[in-house]
């Protein structure tokens, strides 16, 4: 597991580059390339961010483990580290992505959301030993590698497709994704939809935002849709 999240670092740094290179030939009028080139800077800010809160998170629980710094003061750095994880991924929902990268954007907000939620487990391991919540953090960081792998799939087929439509030629989605993985992913985006515009009762506190779930959730369905083999 420490190999895989070592890797997972590394994939972040990859993430950087690729949504990086977002480039203004990719866009067909002035306007476009302008609102391309503010996408792709302010998502990379956000990836950068997360690989650089991640980089601290694994950097004190290293010091902790090779006693450098108390559990004290590891769970007082974690606490800062949650909030400030929350506050950058709130940022993917200030983002006006071009339509044919709203599905990579979403499947890299999963990836932090799902990251985040091992870091919770991992954190609860920490303050009461329980073995349970370490191997939850464990599974939770491998579902997280894999939704970012498939944000950043997304990603360079969402690029080569504006090429292609640019070109008059056809979109192609990516290929090699398992049924089930779409269907999870699907569900996962789901979820969120629910998190997101339902309170805590399940309930919706008005028409507008059931609204808006509804539509939240046609996006997923759509997603599957256009995913499925």
């Amino acid at each position: 597991m420490k190999k895989k999240k070592i890797q997972n670092i590394i994939i972040f740094a990859i993430a950087i580059l690729i949504i990086g290179s977002i480039i203004a030939y990719n866009y067909s009028t002035d306007i476009t390339k302008q609102k391309g080139l503010q996408f792709g800077n302010e998502l990379s800010q956000i990836e950068s961010s997360i690989s650089d809160i991640q980089g601290k998170f694994y950097s004190e629980k290293t010091k902790w483990i090779e006693g450098d710094i108390s559990k004290e003061e590891l769970l007082k750095f974690y606490e800062m580290h949650i909030n400030n994880f929350r506050e950058t991924i709130s940022k993917y929902d200030e983002l006006t992505p071009p339509e044919l990268f709203q599905s990579s954007v979403a499947l890299l907000k999963i990836s932090a959301e799902t990251q985040l939620e091992s870091d919770l487990q991992f954190i609860e391991w920490v303050k009461t030993g329980d073995e349970s919540a370490k191997i939850r953090s464990d599974t939770l960081f491998q579902e997280s590698y894999e939704y970012q792998n498939l944000g950043l799939v997304e990603f360079q087929t969402a690029k080569i497709g504006i090429k292609h439509y640019v070109g008059g030629e056809k979109f192609e989605e990516p290929q090699g994704v398992s049924p089930q993985k779409v269907v999870q992913v699907s569900e996962k985006m789901k979820e969120k939809c629910n998190e997101q515009f339902k309170n805590e009762s399940g309930e919706f506190d008005s028409n507008e935002i059931e609204i808006e779930w509804f539509n939240c959730n046609n996006k997923a369905e759509e997603w599957k849709i256009d995913h499925l083999p």
